[in-house]
């Protein structure tokens, strides 16, 4: 039985890597830590919102790469000698990955009152018409 995919359409050309992008996103195993919002700020302008309370600048690092944007949090151990009666406040580390579309930037980050702002925009694709030579055939 072969698995029918969205990529295997005739006027679909070269889209297998759009495939591949959605099976990694299946299996990207982001376990709901820390919450995050996703909101449309206009035409092409997203924004990204982390709740990540307890955490630093220097404790925090987004990376990009490959169309994969990487939020990464790692709190320092402290050992200062208090001894905790309830430990409800999460000083866990984390990893939330979103993957961005073609032509999407990251405009900027910032910290404020605990909660991590990611600036997304998408630039406008340059419009390219191209003319195909036809040559003439060998047969």
């Amino acid at each position: 039985m072969t698995k029918a995919s969205f990529a295997a359409h005739p006027y679909l050309l070269g889209f297998e890597q759009l495939e591949r992008l959605m099976e990694r996103t299946a299996k990207s195993g982001n376990d709901g830590y820390p919450p995050y919002n996703i909101e449309s700020r206009g035409e092409g302008v997203y924004r990204i919102t982390l709740a990540v309370a307890g955490f630093s600048e220097a404790d925090l690092a987004i990376t990009l790469e490959n169309a994969q944007l990487l939020v990464r949090g790692k709190q320092a151990d402290e050992d200062d000698g208090r001894v905790f009666l309830h430990r409800g406040i999460a000083a866990r580390q984390f990893q939330r990955s979103f993957l961005l579309a073609e032509g999407v930037e990251v405009a900027g980050a910032a910290l404020e009152n605990g909660l991590l702002h990611i600036d997304l925009q998408r630039k406008a694709p340059e419009s390219v018409i191209q003319t195909i030579k036809i040559e003439k055939g060998d047969s």
